[in-house]
């Protein structure tokens, strides 16, 4: 497996789950926001990319709903947002191995 951005708590939490849930080849997870109008170490908002031979032959839909099945604790925790990527190790690798960037935050008070 490779990198996991880890920072506070439940960025920790969340590799934790993800790790244990898919044994992925590669994990992101990344606490976003200072992007959004939160307090500052509010550990909101994250974006998670998971890279598993799990999620082969699965749809996005299914996916997902397996990444918010093992970030449960989390969400019913206060974890207001979270974007994923759940990708198979050939999608990953057609990709360059490069995640997708999370666009500006358009809401609260960063509305522009």
């Amino acid at each position: 497996m490779s990198e996991a951005v880890l920072s506070g708590r439940r960025a920790r939490a969340l590799t934790e789950a993800l790790t244990t849930a898919f044994a992925p080849e590669h994990l992101e997870v990344r606490d976003e926001s200072h992007m959004h109008a939160v307090p500052k170490g509010a550990e909101s908002h994250f974006r998670v990319v998971v890279v598993s031979a799990g999620f082969t032959g699965k749809s996005l839909v299914a996916r997902h709903r397996e990444v918010n099945a093992a970030a449960a604790e989390e969400l019913r925790a206060g974890l207001h947002a979270l974007a994923i990527e759940a990708l198979t190790p050939e999608q990953w690798q057609a990709r360059g191995g490069q995640a997708a960037k999370s666009p500006p935050c358009l809401g609260g008070s960063k509305a522009g």
